[in-house]
């Protein structure tokens, strides 16, 4: 989901405002309309299930929001923060050299064996990807992201924004032995 421009208004102004309530008030709203997103995002870009990158995103979001510009949309800023914290998190666990756990025995059980070879197939081709492509493919999978505002939120040309999508998409269905 993502805000309207009247939302981002009133979230804004809320923040600006100084009122603590109001801030409050704001900050949910804005958490419950990108939390979705923002952790598909993080997840996608940081690998295992992103809930660091996740947190740490809207902290920081929390905390500049009062400075915020309004040089793009509150959602594309958001965004930024997403992908720069997830590309972060990401860098951090390579650095530890940790190994990703296995997933939950529980949920393996309750989910048909073939979905759950699926998504690791899927898994392991998207791990293939370079953390921009993984990002570029998170976002377009979103409902709400268009063209204009992955370009805003990666700070490049529209155009280059569709190639590389075009690029990670085929580079996909490759890791994928030609099914997407």
């Amino acid at each position: 989901m993502s805000l309207g421009a009247e939302a981002e208004a009133r979230i804004l102004d809320a923040y600006r405002s100084g009122d603590r309530p109001r801030r409050d008030a704001a900050f949910e709203e804005l958490f419950e309309a990108l939390e979705g997103d923002v952790r598909s995002l993080c997840r996608h870009v940081a690998g295992s299930d992103g809930e660091d990158a996740l947190q740490e995103t809207f902290l920081a979001v929390h905390t500049a929001l009062p400075r915020f510009r309004g040089g793009a949309r509150l959602t594309t800023w958001v965004w930024r923060i997403a992908m720069r914290t997830a590309l972060r998190e990401r860098a951090k666990r390579a650095r530890k050299r940790t190994a990703s756990l296995p997933r939950d025995v529980e949920t393996r059980r309750s989910a048909p064996a073939r979905a759950v070879a699926e998504a690791d197939r899927v898994a392991a081709a998207m791990a293939k990807l370079s953390a921009e492509q993984r990002a570029l493919l998170a976002l377009a999978a979103l409902e709400d992201a268009r063209g204009e505002d992955i370009a805003a939120a990666l700070g490049v040309p529209l155009g280059t924004v569709w190639s590389r999508i075009h690029s990670a998409r085929k580079k996909l269905r490759e890791a994928l032995g030609g099914e997407v």
